[in-house]
This record gives structure tokens, C-alpha cells and sequence, in this order.
């Protein structure tokens, strides 16, 4: 998983290792899977997310970015 959170973009890097190593073993089996989810997306979506560039349009992977947003 640690592998996964490891992208192109050193931001997006610092913020999915973050949540792996601090939220994600205390995560629900459905945050986990979001969490997942999340990282089949590129790059630059996943960074548009967290910069409130774009919304995800799926409300669960929405879910999971303002979650570790915060």
C-alpha cells in the first residue's frame, strides 16, 4: 500500500503516506476500500481533489478526500 501512496507529484506523496501512517489502520473496512479506490485515480485528479480544484463526482471518494483532508 505504501508503494501505492508513492505518485509522481511529491505533494500528493506527503499527503497519502501521511493518512496511510496515521488514518488508515483506524479507518472502517469501507474508508480503506474509498482510500484504495482513491489511488486508482492519476495523478493530476487526485491533486485537483485535495487543492478544491475539482470536486470528486463520486460522493464516496469525495467522502475519503475530505477525510484526510482533515
Amino acid at each position: 500500500m505504501l508503494w501505492r501512496c508513492r505518485r509522481g507529484v511529491k505533494e500528493l506523496d506527503v499527503i497519502l503516506t501521511q493518512y496511510l501512517e496515521t488514518g488508515y489502520d483506524d479507518s472502517t473496512d469501507l474508508d480503506k476500500q474509498l482510500f484504495q479506490d482513491l489511488l486508482d485515480y492519476q495523478d493530476p485528479d487526485i491533486l485537483r481533489f485535495f487543492l478544491r480544484q475539482e470536486e470528486p463526482k463520486d460522493e464516496n471518494i469525495a467522502r475519503i478526500v475530505e477525510k484526510i483532508r482533515r
